[in-house]
């Protein structure tokens, strides 16, 4: 066992040890008896993902960014003084957290003086006094696909609320993104044909309706912040899938660009199972989410590409050839998403099939824009073709779609 490692089973609180991933190396029985999981359902996954740590107001501690990976970089202790880690019984646990840093050579590793650095986490429940606090709630938005609230785990029933005003509000503020709003432009977007009494009459009794039901889903605390005659939601007590969806497509992107194929596709995974349909796509004529919506679908499609690319990069053409098809379901003229199908298709050997595809794009890029492919659609459908027709001369390489 290494040095390092043994440092783990020797501690006498729940430990565990990361590499500068933040990748579980080691872990310990008092972590095991803290948090239910076993060694073997933690080791080589990220520590975020499974102590996933929440601040007592709900804030996550826990993120690919956090404060303990900050001071790990700058080689620095951590510690947090309350937290709270969800075990896998999906029980509560009140704790402490801090991190030590490791620094030595592993055995192998003596003549070449390469030194190894990694974080020795320490977790420490804390006494009965604490043992009652839970996190404050979060209002959870579901923006993408069909709208939906919950509180926690539990949904909200929205279909029952007698004044749908009150949710049309809510969606507004969710797309100011905790940036204030002022009362006489939601007034105007809520109620464009209400006189000015009207119109603020309604706006008053619509925000009191929605803090009333917000309260009623055991929201304890106040989700809509004011001040003068602006409105606006605060950040720390929501949690929109969008921009959790968003956070992930750029953390997917950034590894890719480090060539870790596996964390970015898990990344990409993630936020595919997100993204459940378009933003507010039950107003798909109102301006005033529109420039959202069409945003946040430009970085799904976008996400798609990557999504595919990486997967062939690893070989998983199959894989890739049912991403393109995903992403002209739900954009049918994207005409680099074509070319990239016909290039995984070949590669699995489906020839026919890329070829059939290519007069498939012809065929919706005539009717829907009235446009023929472009030179270089025309180019591999020639490749395409060729070597179909002379299966001896492989060229199979250059028809697959470059890496961005």
């Amino acid at each position: 066992m290494a040095e390092t490692e043994s440092l783990v089973h020797l501690a006498s609180d729940a430990a565990f040890l990361v590499d500068r991933e933040q990748r579980i190396l080691a872990w310990n029985r008092q972590s095991e008896e803290l948090l239910g999981y076993r060694r073997n359902e933690v080791l080589g996954h990220f520590c975020y993902d499974v102590i996933a740590a929440v601040l007592p107001d709900g804030q996550r501690l826990c993120t690919p960014d956090c404060q303990a990976k900050l001071s790990f970089r700058c080689g620095k202790p951590y510690a947090n003084r309350h937290c709270l880690s969800r075990g896998k019984d999906g029980e509560w646990v009140n704790m402490q957290l801090s991190s030590i840093i490791v620094a030595g050579v592993e055995p192998g590793d003596e003549k070449s003086g390469n030194g190894v650095t990694k974080s020795l986490v320490m977790l420490r429940p804390l006494g009965p006094a604490a043992l009652d606090v839970s996190p404050i709630p979060v209002l959870r938005v579901f923006a993408l696909g069909q709208f939906g609230l919950a509180v926690g785990d539990q949904s909200v029933g929205i279909a029952r609320w007698a004044r749908k005003q009150a949710l049309t509000l809510l969606r507004h503020l969710v797309t100011a993104r905790g940036n204030p709003v002022h009362r006489e432009r939601l007034i105007e977007a809520i109620w464009p044909d209400a006189t000015e009494r009207q119109g603020r009459e309604r706006f008053k009794v619509t925000v009191y309706f929605l803090r009333r039901q917000l309260r009623r889903a055991r929201m304890a605390e106040e989700v809509i912040g004011t001040s003068g005659e602006t409105y606006w939601l605060r950040r720390e007590r929501i949690w929109v899938d969008a921009d959790v969806f968003e956070a992930r497509v750029t953390e997917g992107r950034t590894l890719d660009r480090e060539k870790r194929l596996d964390d970015a596709s898990r990344c990409y995974g993630e936020a595919q199972k997100l993204y459940h349909g378009d933003y507010f796509a039950e107003y798909p004529y109102e301006d005033w989410c529109a420039e959202e919506r069409e945003r946040l679908r430009e970085i799904y499609l976008d996400m798609l590409g990557w999504m595919a690319e990486t997967s062939a990069a690893q070989g998983e053409y199959a894989k890739a050839v049912r991403v393109c098809r995903e992403a002209l379901v739900r954009e049918p003229c994207r005409e680099s998403q074509h070319r990239a199908l016909m290039g995984y298709l070949t590669r699995l050997g489906r020839s026919d099939e890329a070829l059939a595809q290519f007069e498939h794009c012809k065929q919706v890029l005539a009717r829907d824009l009235g446009v023929e492919p472009m030179p270089e659609t025309h180019l591999m459908y020639r490749q395409i073709l060729k070597n179909r027709m002379n299966p001896t001369v492989e060229k199979v390489g250059n028809i697959t779609p470059p890496r961005r």
